[in-house]
Formats: structure tokens, C-alpha cells, sequence
């Protein structure tokens, strides 16, 4: 078991949760680091786009885990890499790649091209990944029901998250879960849920919820993307953007 793996389970505290601002670079990991955040998490959507590819393992893996790398490589607090789905690499080398760039964990989806994964099928992968990786690892479940239009989204990230525990995933993530859905998660599930901050949604509420951890996907680099559309359109203008 790695010491950055240690380290980024006992950050996950339901009620006082883990805030992730992602990140997609180097520069980016530098300066969410130096804000004083104690982990650092990739977001697949951020890096894809900032290769100039669509999401949703539209990237080549060699790309995205290249990019992750670099992140790594500048921190100096744990890691967790967004693999998306896995990108279609068997347990055992999805985890050799990881644990090589010195991840401490990451998160896997179960969902691709659009649609829900079979939930059995998803469990054993997770099993498989669990057993090549022992410990060193921190693997985030990703219940994809609320984002996929699930019927009965709630029900189905219960049942997705059970499974998912049980094959030995370390939390659950139910992506895009309105905060009125969370305590129920936290209720019903024996791990930890993480969520995602989004607009209509206050980082104070899914903490009460008994949220272990909060990330913020694409929005950090979408921020980013702004600011710089916002100085260029200055430029463009004839105005001093400084």
C-alpha cells in the first residue's frame, strides 16, 4: 500500500468532505496545489479538450496518460486520475499503467458511447481492477444513472453502488446527483458517496448530505477557458486586457 493512497482514503471524511478543484495540466495541478488543497484529481474532460478531442475516451490513452503523468509528476500531494471507462485496457494493465505514473487513485465510469454499462459486468471489472492493484489504489466507483437518464436514477446508483462496494471499490460516485438525492445515497450505501459541486448546488448542502468528497469536473477549466476568451476579446478590441 502506498503512502499516497493512505493518505487520500483518510481525506474522504463524510460530512467534511474531500473538495477537488481538477485540474488538467501542470500549471493548473501547480496552482491548485499552492492554494492549499491536499489532493489533486484529473478531469478526462478538461484534458481531452485541452488535446483537442472530444470526451468520453475520444482521446487517445497514450495521450490522456501522458497528461496525467504530468500532473503527477509536479505534485506533491496524492493523485487520483479520471480513466474515464478504462479505455477498453484489461484490469491488470489499467492498473500497471496507474500505479507507474505513481497515481494514488482514480475514478471509473460505467458508462460508454452514450449508455449504461451492464452493472454485473461493471462489478467484476472493478473486482479485477481491486485484485491487480491490492491496496494501492483508492478506486472511485462512478454510478453514471443521473447523467445517463436512468428510470428511477436514485434507485438504480443504490444498486449500482452496492455492487460496486462490494466488488471492492473504495466509494461510490454518483456524477451529477442533485443534492436532494445525496443523503439518500449516503444513507443507503456502506462506503463513502462522492458528488460533484454544479450550478443550483452549494458545497455547504452536500456536505451536510454526508458527502466524503466534492469535485468539479470540467467547470475549474472551463473558468480558465473564459478568463482567456475574456482577455483575448479585450486584445482583439484594441483594449489593454493588463
Amino acid at each position: 500500500m502506498t503512502d499516497e493512497a493512505v493518505r487520500l482514503r483518510e481525506l474522504h471524511r463524510p460530512g467534511d468532505p474531500l473538495v477537488l478543484p481538477n485540474v488538467w495540466d501542470a500549471a493548473s495541478a501547480r496552482v491548485v496545489q499552492e492554494a492549499g488543497f491536499p489532493a489533486l484529481a484529473t478531469a478526462s474532460a478538461a484534458i481531452s479538450a485541452m488535446l483537442g478531442y472530444p470526451d468520453g475516451e475520444g482521446a487517445p490513452v497514450d495521450e490522456m496518460f501522458a497528461a496525467a503523468a504530468r500532473v503527477i509528476r509536479v505534485a506533491e500531494v496524492p493523485v487520483t486520475v479520471d480513466a474515464e471507462a478504462g479505455y477498453g485496457l484489461p484490469p491488470g494493465e489499467l492498473v500497471a499503467r496507474l500505479l507507474e505514473m505513481g497515481a494514488a487513485g482514480c475514478n471509473l465510469e460505467d458508462s460508454r458511447d452514450g449508455g449504461l454499462l451492464d452493472p454485473e459486468r461493471q462489478a467484476a471489472y472493478l473486482a479485477e481492477v481491486r485484485a491487480a492493484a491490492g491496496d494501492a489504489l483508492v478506486i472511485n466507483a462512478r454510478a453514471d444513472t443521473f447523467i445517463r437518464q436512468a428510470p428511477d436514477p436514485l434507485d438504480g446508483a443504490l444498486a449500482r453502488g452496492r455492487r460496486y462496494l462490494a466488488a471492492g471499490a473504495d466509494c461510490v460516485y454518483p456524477i451529477m446527483a442533485p443534492a436532494d438525492a445525496v443523503k439518500a445515497l449516503v444513507d443507503g450505501l456502506a462506503g463513502p458517496v462522492n458528488v460533484n459541486q454544479f450550478p443550483g448546488t452549494s458545497l455547504g448542502e452536500l456536505a451536510a448530505a454526508g458527502a466524503a468528497r466534492v469535485s468539479y469536473g470540467p467547470f475549474p477549466h472551463m473558468h480558465a477557458m473564459e478568463s482567456l476568451k475574456e482577455f483575448a476579446g479585450r486584445l482583439r478590441a484594441g483594449e489593454d486586457p493588463a
